[in-house]
């Protein structure tokens, strides 16, 4: 069960064919039926991938292409980071100003649902008051009407990164 822990905590996007393929690559003899059933009995499975926008929630364009950040405020970001407990994830959503790279809220949740990124926003705008711009990823937290309507209530334009696009937001 070692050998299974060791890559799925490097890469936890790793599923059942990915993991059984690394450890073909390392010369064990594994089949997928068999890693599927240890995965089971260590509950372990592969990382949700969140940054898919929901059906029918609007995507917004990338605004900060060739913009320039040069004060507090002016840029803030938010993102999920997935931390691997022993079952299962809990989920830490960030919210950072771009210039200063300065964490204003953050928050838990063993839950992928939108209020908690509701949440750290609303202490990040009651600490520092409303940027003039949010990027985000197009995962569904951020695609949310609960999300995009407080922005839109606090005047923020919304900016979302391109599909596969990698940017530093956490």
């Amino acid at each position: 069960m070692r050998l299974i822990d060791k890559p799925f905590l490097e890469i936890p996007f790793y599923g059942v064919r990915q993991i059984t393929w690394h450890l073909r690559n390392e010369d064990h003899v594994v089949n997928e039926k068999r890693i599927r059933r240890l995965m089971g009995l260590m509950l372990i499975y592969q990382k949700p991938n969140t940054s898919k926008a929901a059906k029918g929630d609007k995507i917004y364009p990338y605004l900060l292409r060739g913009l320039r950040v040069d004060r507090p405020n002016q840029v803030c970001c938010a993102d999920i980071t997935y931390l691997p407990m022993r079952r299962g994830f809990l989920y830490l959503v960030a919210i950072k100003d771009w210039h200063s790279r300065k964490a204003l809220a953050w928050r838990i949740s063993n839950t992928l649902e939108a209020g908690f990124c509701v949440d750290a926003l609303n202490e990040a705008m009651h600490k520092s008051g409303p940027p003039e711009i949010m990027n985000t990823d197009h995962g569904p937290q951020f695609t949310s009407f609960a999300w995009t309507d407080r922005l839109r209530g606090l005047n923020v334009r919304i900016s979302m990164d391109g599909k596969g696009r990698f940017l530093p937001l956490s």
